[in-house]
């Protein structure tokens, strides 16, 4: 009977146990349901400018996590409190958070928080002025988080850094991706801040227009969503807009809204209160600090009394101490004079940077400048063997113009090589985060060098790993040059065999994927001693291989630099005459929600460009000559415009179905020209013809208003086909509507 007894009694006290823990989670979840809960009211208030509730909501939020003795919630606490400090220009408060935070964060592991702090810092680095100290400090925040919300304020306030450094591409750049931006927290209010950026921007690049509709942008989100500060700078931004641009009525509008405004917004009242707000809630937790410091310090007096030893001890320590004090006078001498000399190389070094940076400068400037000069001679040379070409020439005549043709097609190659070699360098690429399907991307890279394996007698190989998600974030321009590059190079070097191209999941985590790609070939292989050298520029292995195989020996390399904006590392194995393997590894954020509906087969379709009239504008003669020629080989009739200001005036009077422009001219560029015209006409097609320099940028072109960019000299096929995809696809669409 005992002994039944004592199981029924084991059996109820693991009930009992089993309840007792199931409460206890409930009762934490609750907890922390309610924790998230103020944190986030906290947060929207301190974005409506609401600095008093969101110090109060927040002071709540500080308990709970004291209550709870949960460490990570206290420092996020310290955190928020720190911005809403610097929102209300109280940095002394900003600082003694920030301290907290940076004090709890020495004793546990916690990256979010971290990065967290760093952000901080970096807005009181910004608030100072400290501009690149204050990108160094956004740089670690981002090696330490992937926290979408945190990822989006740092991308804001690097904008705002850029633009106060004039990076003001770079900034535009951050801006426009926060307009649509999917932040769980405050996508309003980021897009708020990013309207209002661009709009500051083009008002100090006097362009008015754009500001005008930007500040109108985020005068509408402010208002939709209350946020005071921003509403009233919206509203100011504006006034001195239409007093810019001669609106004077709509100024004048704007300048009794404004006043309104900040009478509601800046009164004394209200900054009173949150100034007491502040300074209650900064007292309490100062008092808290100061109350576990004396109960830490009690606990070590009493350890003190209870302890003689300790005192002798540290009587002895302090004799030792003194003793040493001689030594370390004279270590300290030596120390100086080391450093003295340490000082004086530094200076040595820095002078010797600087001037390496000098050359570098000078370096970069000279190839952009000789690759864009080349590419207009080239133009004239590619374009006429084209046209000679397509007149019936004799058989001998044939093999010198094929000739002439491959040898523009190769230093055609060799100025893009140098040129992308050189925007890599120059600090000119950044990698872009768009959409796109991973595997339509290596299709089309495939079958764009499907003729070439044909006349190498090559198989070219995709396994692709079904698992990869249809959807991901990343650049698709960058990634399909890299596989350009090593397929390519990989045909080179392989005759009468296989080159495949591996793509292989590694691991997913939630919205992030990890990706395994190889480039393998069963070629010529590469020697071991020439493994460590084959990614510098102008490399291939030896002058016998460059001699037999040709190519400049920039592919490597420009694969190598473009990995490395991506924060990737190729690896390289090889064995002579068994060929090679490249390969690497990339993170994506990943979206499977959507459907890929795109085909993965590249079709090129034949348009019928009889009767077009098209406006080319192009300051050259030699290139109005071959363009004109290159068009009525398709029946296609055009006008000649000699530079931007003549081709806004024909576009006014005339009606086109498409313009060609130019972008280098004498005069307005292209890009002015293209603004001009979209100004009074937003509907005719049209593409950008341009020799792309070291500081053009394609985002330039479209936003500009064209609809597709040919860089020059261009093959006659891109040129035809992308006067069919802009130009007669759009007449037909408009002759259907």
């Amino acid at each position: 009977m005992i002994r039944r007894w004592s199981h029924k009694a084991i059996v109820f006290l693991c009930f009992a146990l089993l309840a007792s823990a199931f409460l206890g989670a409930q009762e934490r979840d609750a907890a922390e349901q309610e924790y998230n809960t103020l944190f986030q009211q906290a947060l929207g208030l301190k974005n409506r400018d609401q600095q008093e509730q969101a110090l109060q909501t927040l002071d709540r939020a500080a308990n709970l996590a004291e209550e709870q003795l949960q460490e990570k919630w206290l420092i996020d606490c310290y955190h928020l409190f720190a911005q809403i400090y610097l929102e209300m220009d109280k940095k002394d408060q900003a600082d003694f958070s920030t301290g907290r935070a940076h004090r709890m964060l020495e004793d546990i592991e916690y990256p979010s928080g971290l990065a967290e702090h760093y952000y901080v810092d970096a807005l009181l680095f910004y608030r100072e002025s400290n501009f690149y100290q204050a990108l160094g400090e956004l740089n670690q925040a981002k090696q330490q988080t992937n926290q979408r919300n945190l990822l989006n304020r740092i991308t804001l306030l690097e904008a705002d850094i850029n633009r106060s450094i004039q990076k003001l591409e770079q900034a535009e750049t951050k801006y426009n991706s926060l307009l649509v931006n999917n932040d769980p927290l405050e996508p309003e209010y980021l897009k708020t801040k990013a309207y209002l950026g661009l709009a500051e921007l083009e008002a100090t690049q006097e362009r008015n227009e754009e500001a005008i509709n930007n500040a109108q942008g985020a005068l509408t989100l402010a208002r939709t969503n209350l946020f005071s500060k921003e509403l009233y700078r919206a509203t100011e931004l504006l006034q001195q807009l239409y007093e810019k641009n001669g609106q004077f009525n709509e100024a004048l509008t704007t300048m009794r809204t404004l006043g309104q405004l900040k009478d509601s917004i800046y009164n004394l009242k209200k900054l009173e209160v949150e100034t007491q707000t502040a300074y209650r809630v900064t007292i309490e937790h100062q008092d808290k600090t100061i109350s576990k410091l004396e109960g830490e310090n009690d606990n070590l007096k009493k350890s003190a009394n209870r302890s003689e030893l300790a005192t002798i001890l540290t009587s002895a320590f302090l004799t030792i101490i003194s003793l040493l004090a001689v030594s370390l006078y004279r270590n300290n001498q030596i120390k100086l004079k080391t450093n003295d000399l340490l000082h004086t190389k530094n200076r040595e070094l820095q002078a010797a940077r600087d001037a390496a940076v000098q050359a570098m400068e000078a370096k970069t400037n000279f190839l952009s400048t000789v690759s864009h000069e080349l590419r207009t001679p080239l133009y004239a040379v590619t374009g006429l063997t084209h046209l000679l070409l397509e007149e019936n020439p004799n058989e001998a005549q044939k093999e010198h113009l094929k000739a002439l043709k491959f040898s523009g097609d190769y230093l055609l190659n060799f100025i893009n090589d140098i040129l992308q070699i050189n925007k890599i360098d120059a600090d000119k690429l950044e990698p872009l985060e768009i959409e796109f399907n991973l595997k339509k991307v290596l299709t089309e890279v495939m079958n764009s060098l499907q003729q070439t394996a044909k006349e190498r007698n090559t198989e070219l190989v995709l396994e692709f790993d079904p698992k990869i998600p249809g959807q991901l974030m990343s650049d698709p321009l960058k990634l399909s040059q890299i596989f350009m590059n090593l397929v390519g190079n990989a045909l080179k070097f392989t005759k009468d065999g296989e080159v495949m191209v591996l793509a292989k999941l590694v691991n997913r985590e939630e919205d992030a994927a990890k990706i395994y790609f190889e480039v393998r070939d069963n070629g010529i292989g590469i020697a071991p001693d020439q493994q460590e050298k084959i990614f510098d520029s102008f490399e291939q292995g030896s002058i016998q291989i460059n001699r037999e195989y040709g190519g400049t020996g920039l592919g490597l390399s420009i694969v190598k630099s473009l990995l490395g904006l991506f924060g990737s590392n190729i690896q390289l194995e090889s064995e002579p005459g068994k060929g090679s393997s490249f390969y690497f590894e990339l993170g994506f954020k990943c979206k499977d929600s959507l459907v890929d509906d795109i085909p993965f087969e590249m079709t090129q379709k034949e348009y019928d460009f009889k009767g077009l009239h098209l406006l080319v504008v192009e300051d050259n003669k030699i290139n109005q000559v071959i363009t004109r020629k290159m068009l009525s080989k398709r029946e296609i009739s055009c006008d000649v415009a000699s530079n931007g200001l003549d081709a806004v005036e024909l576009a006014g009077k005339n009606t086109y179905d498409g313009i060609l422009m130019d972008i280098h001219m004498p005069g307005i560029s292209g890009v002015e020209a293209t603004e001009r015209i979209r100004g009074f006409d937003p509907d005719t097609p049209i593409i950008a013809l341009t020799a792309i320099s070291l500081d053009d940028s394609l985002e330039t072109f479209y936003a500009a208003g064209c609809n597709d960019v040919v860089t020059k000299p261009f093959k006659p096929e891109v040129f035809y086909q992308k006067i069919g995809e802009n130009i007669v696809e759009h007449k037909v669409r408009k002759s259907i509507s």
